[in-house]
């Protein structure tokens, strides 16, 4: 009998209250037939009565059903369903007994349904209730949108995330595992360590329900970013003799060790952290994410250079932890953002006064430890997670949090904040509070794995220093404060200090790779993401050096050339106006992947403005860019040079920049033994479909890349609108583009091009035929499944 069961296929699903659906014999026959995960807010348009940050789209109450049958030989078994993950205050029922509810829409949560069901049909009822939108600073999705699955064992069988296997110590060529268990009855409890190439490298068992026992491996195989091995732990259950449960757990060996003087070492090497935080949204997709569509964002952050993610501000999806283990990244595992106190949450655009503050501190103080214990016990397994983080700017100055020992201050995002929300006002929070929470924190988290530490990402360090706040940490992230990290390495002997949120410049880079005692940083952010917008028509936050589509931006590339130094030799060239500073917010919404004029903007209010370049509007001065991991960069105009320099001495080592009077052609940069060029763009001619390779065999979920391409297989000068329609068992999930203010319905079939790029997500079941027609009648297709 399988063990876990995937119970994705064969929802139902209404929007809208429906008082007595609980009930096993509701008549559900008209409700729609979804497939899990599922995220109804980016089934609906955007809305501007909806809240900024959250991306302008819906929430609302909704009812899920599931009608599944079981067979005889389930009578008596042990039977417990879990929801990776539902957003958020679910309610569940099982033929028509209530189960229990979970407030936090990131937690991953599970039922022990043995005593409700029978052999035939049973039906699972979930209520999830998303009423307020302005409850988060970015887009959290709406419904059940991760997997959900059933688990059938005997009675006597593991507990849910019941065993835990760390590496104890590498020491004289062999790796000493710990084991800790917990089962349900049975009386021996076998353990065995399977090595990458099935040979068992140690055996052992345990005599008692709940027990620990440690294994030896010999001449282990290391994971590492560079070398994500994976071994196996087959764990299995026995009674009077007979087999009662068995699992597999996938793991690695590996050690982590932060030191205060030297950072960060892996398997006693020392390594720099280089890292992007990740929201978890996939624009088109919602929260709804398959896996196929992280391993193609992680694949182009492992080609930057990247190896460490943070995963702001929540529990992540357990796909996105497997990519992690299976294509080598180090991971921080972050459960909250708020705690006792609600945090501004910008509803009518960034930093729009007066916030909204509904969220998560609603229910903090009764499902805190519930929550933090549900994520560790989750993901101590996963040799990718590296800290396990209990918040995210909690000590943010004044929201809510305030202290006498500054009378006014602002913070990191703090613009247009009135005066009087940057002084101290003791009738708020005191933010010695947090000390006291934090240690609690921290507590139930070393109650449960003390092979990793534990941190936060601080926002008002010079703050929290003397709370007593980041002294309860065992490691310190600091927000946007790398003008801290000398004083406070010197001021606190001992303290692991690194980045947990940093800007993209060479600067904040400089930080961490000139001092020995800093372990890394984390990039604010690896992906565009749905959400924090600074206002209508803006729907996205653009932080990230992909877009939302999962296309490089030019900071991609930037960040390419500071963290593959020692890779292979590239180049890479793009144009904004000059007016436009690259250190400025705009530089990267600005700047452009085509050798073309920076044409007339259309304005909010429908007309054009003019672009914001002083020079002759016919023969505009562009500032191009070249990042390169080479040390020198010539840039040639229609074959003309127009100046070699050398990256260091006239950039900032990764960047230097010419100053160029427009005119139509090609550019060329050669930097090293690396070149790229960009071309003045003409017409479209031809419309393309490129599925992406899957990522797993087996999978049904497609990526297809579209792209509109003018003469020489450049993307075309003007963007143009793209149909796609679908033969075959296939269903079209969304289109993404990656445009901040593209308010074209996701649910819409029809989709324009941005800088000629988009992006189709398709569920074949079957084979399928992909139609694409763009608006001035070039068509393609592929076919796929």
């Amino acid at each position: 009998m399988e063990r876990n069961r995937n119970l994705n296929r064969g929802w139902l699903f209404h929007l809208g209250d429906e008082p007595g659906a609980d009930y096993m014999g509701w008549d559900d026959r008209a409700w729609h037939k979804v497939t899990l995960p599922h995220d109804w807010s980016v089934e609906h348009p955007f809305d501007r009565r909806h809240s900024s940050g959250t991306g302008y789209l819906p929430g609302g109450t909704a009812w899920y059903r599931k009608h599944f049958e079981l067979e005889e030989e389930t009578a008596g078994k042990r039977v417990r369903v879990t929801f990776g993950g539902v957003y958020k205050n679910a309610s569940v029922w099982i033929n028509s007994n209530y189960l229990g509810k979970r407030p936090y829409g990131y937690s991953t949560f599970t039922y022990d349904i043995s005593a409700f069901v029978r052999p035939g049909e049973n039906v699972l009822a979930v209520r999830v209730e998303h009423e307020e939108t302005a409850d988060s600073r970015w887009f959290t999705g709406s419904g059940i949108y991760r997997d959900v699955t059933l688990t059938v064992t005997d009675p006597c069988s593991f507990e849910t995330d019941g065993v835990f296997i760390s590496t104890e110590k590498l020491e004289n060529g062999a790796a000493t595992l710990r084991i800790r268990y917990e089962a349900a009855d049975g009386d021996v409890f076998p353990f065995a360590v399977f090595a990458p190439d099935g040979s068992i490298a140690d055996a052992g068992a345990g005599t008692e329900p709940e027990g620990e026992l440690t294994l030896t491996v010999d001449d282990p195989l290391l994971w590492s970013p560079d070398d994500p091995v994976l071994y196996s732990l087959d764990c299995r259950v026995q009674k009077d003799g007979a087999i009662t449960d068995t699992l597999r757990i996938p793991f690695g060996i590996r050690t982590i060790r932060f030191d205060g003087d030297t950072g960060f070492y892996l398997n006693d090497e020392n390594i720099k952290l280089k890292g992007v935080c990740v929201h978890h949204d996939a624009g088109a997709l919602g929260a709804a994410v398959p896996k196929e569509v992280w391993a193609r964002r992680l694949e182009k952050l492992k080609s930057a250079g990247c190896n460490a993610i943070r995963t702001a501000h929540n529990p992540p999806d357990p796909h996105l932890l497997e990519l992690c283990d299976e294509m080598g990244f180090l991971v921080m595992d972050e459960a909250f953002d708020e705690w006792e106190g609600p945090k501004n949450k910008w509803w009518q655009g960034h930093n729009v006064y007066p916030p909204k503050r509904f969220g998560y501190a609603a229910d903090f103080p009764e499902w805190h430890k519930t929550d933090l214990e549900a994520m560790v016990k989750r993901d101590r397994n996963h040799p990718s997670v590296i800290l396990w983080s209990i918040g995210n700017e909690i000590d943010y100055p004044n929201d809510p949090y305030v202290t006498p020992l500054f009378d006014e201050v602002l913070g990191n995002n703090d613009a247009n904040k009135p005066t009087a929300e940057r002084r101290y006002d003791p009738k708020k929070p005191d933010a010695s509070r947090l000390a006291v929470v934090a240690r609690e924190l921290c507590g139930i988290v070393h109650a449960l794995d003390r092979t990793r530490p534990v941190t936060s990402a601080l926002s008002f360090p010079e703050l929290s220093n003397r709370t007593g706040y980041a002294d309860a940490l065992d490691v310190v992230g600091y927000n946007y404060k790398e003008q801290f990290y000398e004083e406070d390495h010197r001021t606190y002997p001992g303290r692991v200090i690194y980045g947990s949120e940093n800007g993209k410049g060479a600067r904040e880079w400089a930080f961490v790779r000139d001092n020995d005692y800093i372990c890394g940083q984390f990039l604010w952010t690896g992906v565009d993401f749905l959400g924090e917008c600074p206002g209508w028509p803006r729907r996205i936050s653009q932080a990230g050096i992909l877009d939302l589509a999962g296309y490089e931006k030019p900071n991609y590339w930037y960040r390419k050339a500071m963290w593959d130094e020692g890779g292979e030799p590239f180049a890479r060239l793009s144009a904004c106006p000059a007016a436009i500073r690259w250190s400025s917010p705009d530089a990267e919404r600005r700047a452009w992947v085509k050798w073309k004029p920076f044409p007339r903007r259309p304005r909010r209010d429908g007309r054009e403005e003019e672009p914001e370049i002083p020079e002759d509007p016919e023969h505009p001065v562009m500032r191009v860019g070249c990042v390169t991991n080479a040390k020198e960069a010539e840039l040639f105009l229609n074959g003309v040079s127009l100046g070699k320099k050398n990256l260091a001495a006239e950039g900032d080592g990764y960047r230097v920049t010419w100053e160029v009077p427009y005119e139509d052609g090609e550019l060329l940069v050669i930097a090293g033994e690396a070149r790229d060029r960009l071309v003045t763009p003409g017409a479209a001619q031809r419309l393309t479909l490129a599925p992406v390779p899957l990522y797993e065999v087996g999978s049904d979920f497609y990526q297809i890349e579209i792209s509109l391409l003018g003469g020489e297989g450049m993307p075309a000068a003007e963007d143009e609108s793209v149909r796609i329609q679908l033969v075959g068992d296939g269903e079209l999930m969304g289109i993404e583009n990656g445009s901040p203010d593209d308010l074209t319905p996701y649910a819409s079939n029809t989709r324009r091009t941005f800088m000629g790029r988009a992006i189709a997500y398709i569920r074949a079941r079957d084979e399928v035929t992909v139609y694409a027609e763009s608006e001035s009648g070039m068509r393609e297709t592929v076919k796929i499944g």
